[in-house]
């Protein structure tokens, strides 16, 4: 199944969180951070939103830091994305 965002939408995969920090402990699953870090799979095609033009300067395959609890997540698949709004990434991680 393929996922067409609408609008000004876009479309992430969270990145998985680190199992062990720099030192290398171990951490347990209810100690790991909820990742901010998520790669783009698809872009809306911008255009017209609440009355305002708006131009996608996203594309797929970037990696973006979002906001903490920022969108909607669903699951198709098996595989869990989060769909939110372009002015809901906060940079892109280069």
């Amino acid at each position: 199944m393929n996922i067409k965002p609408l609008a000004d939408r876009v479309v992430v995969k969270m990145v998985e969180a680190e199992e062990t920090t720099k030192s290398g402990i171990i951490l347990a699953g209810s100690a790991k951070e909820k990742p901010q870090v998520a790669e783009i799979i698809a872009v809306g095609p911008g255009g017209l939103v609440d009355g305002k033009e708006v131009k996608m300067y996203l594309s797929a395959g970037q990696k973006v830091l979002l906001s903490k609890y920022a969108g909607t997540e669903v699951k198709i698949d098996g595989v869990e994305y989060t769909i939110l709004r372009q002015s809901d990434v906060l940079a892109v991680v280069e």
